[in-house]
């Protein structure tokens, strides 16, 4: 049996991991999961959780991290599976594309993302990229047990609508759309499936869950890619989850998104809502074009079975298919003792 460890900081990650897992399993292999920070204490279904010195001792073959970082003197191929899409709250070089130098291979999403990290590796040399699409994408495209479809149930035929906001406060429209959004959900015409970033603050979420009832529900975050099959238009801004919406070829309302493009309905005025839902509702095949222009470039993936590829990656990479790295750059040596002092840990003593 390979051993093969599963790493993630905030509860964000556990959708990420959890279809790896069960591909994991499924190919008869031992599997684990190491949670710190805003992750400690989560669990995935039939894993195993560890800590740091259970974690070492278990020698893994490779550490899958949903995380920007992972313990690098950990045992094994450490490989990069991303905790969102590019959806550029930030320049390249501070956002999706910072190479850190703890990482062996990159499972990245589409070519969109797959081209910048091959010139990257092509010209640093201390780590390898496969196109692999995302694993936590994979539910939308295949049998989810009828999650989906229990979240839509209550709709009983109307709209169903999902919101879902990032934490970041200049960029959020949770506090703007508020209001709008109460109001839609208690005039009854759509359901609404309202869900939000884990590191919102807890008075965003006191007031999202309070509108749970006949017309809307409260998703928490590891319901969230059943909520995104089940409904029919999502109502964001500038996070990720618009992206990872819109490779079902479903529209998308953004309010106030940082960079606006042509696959989105995006406004600025949050009395504008209703007007922009009946638009999402009924797109014309001008937006529908955009929209799956938009998907297939991010990720074109849409059999279900990236976790399998990303197996089949890494594999590829432990067995010297994909070639030899060059040295880790010094910074990725800098960035391991930072990692050691938080952990605590310096060694088998330590």
């Amino acid at each position: 049996m390979a051993g093969y460890l599963l790493f993630a900081t905030e509860r964000y990650a556990l959708p990420i991991l959890a279809p790896l897992a069960e591909a994991l399993h499924a190919s008869g292999h031992e599997v684990a999961a190491w949670f710190e920070d805003g992750a400690a204490g989560s669990r995935l279904p039939g894993v195993a959780s560890v800590g740091l010195r259970e974690a070492l001792a278990m020698r893994p073959q490779a550490v899958f991290s949903a995380a920007n970082w992972v313990p690098t003197f950990l045992s094994g191929a450490k490989v990069q599976l991303f905790h969102g899409f590019n959806v550029q709250k930030r320049d390249s070089a501070r956002g999706h594309f910072r190479v850190r130098g703890m990482f062996d291979l990159y499972c990245t999403q589409g070519p969109a993302t797959t081209a910048p990290f091959q010139a990257m590796a092509a010209e640093q040399g201390h780590f390898a990229v496969v196109e692999t699409g995302w694993p936590k994408l994979d539910p939308l495209f295949r049998d989810d047990g009828g999650a989906s479809a229990a979240l839509r149930a209550p709709a009983a035929g109307r709209p169903v609508v999902l919101f879902g906001s990032t934490f970041t406060e200049r960029l959020s429209a949770a506090p703007h759309l508020y209001p709008q959004i109460a109001a839609d959900i208690a005039a009854g015409q759509r359901y609404w499936l309202l869900t939000l970033h884990p590191k919102c603050t807890p008075e965003l979420f006191a007031q999202y869950r309070a509108l749970a009832g006949a017309n809307a529900c409260f998703v928490e975050p590891e319901q969230v890619m059943a909520a995104q099959r089940a409904a029919d238009v999502l109502v964001s801004d500038t996070s990720s989850i618009v992206s990872e919406f819109i490779v079902q070829h479903k529209p998308v309302v953004t309010f106030r998104n940082r960079v606006p493009q042509p696959h989105m309905i995006d406004f600025d005025d949050a009395a504008q809502l209703p007007a922009m839902l009946e638009q999402a509702l009924h797109p014309t095949a001008a937006l529908q074009a955009e929209i799956t222009r938009y998907a297939d470039t991010i990720h074109p993936w849409r059999d279900g079975r990236s976790s399998e590829r990303v197996i089949a990656a890494t594999d590829a990479f432990v067995s010297g298919a994909l070639g030899t790295l060059a040295r880790k750059p010094l910074g990725s040596w800098l960035r391991n003792l930072q990692i050691r002092k938080d952990l605590g840990y310096w060694g088998p003593k330590g």
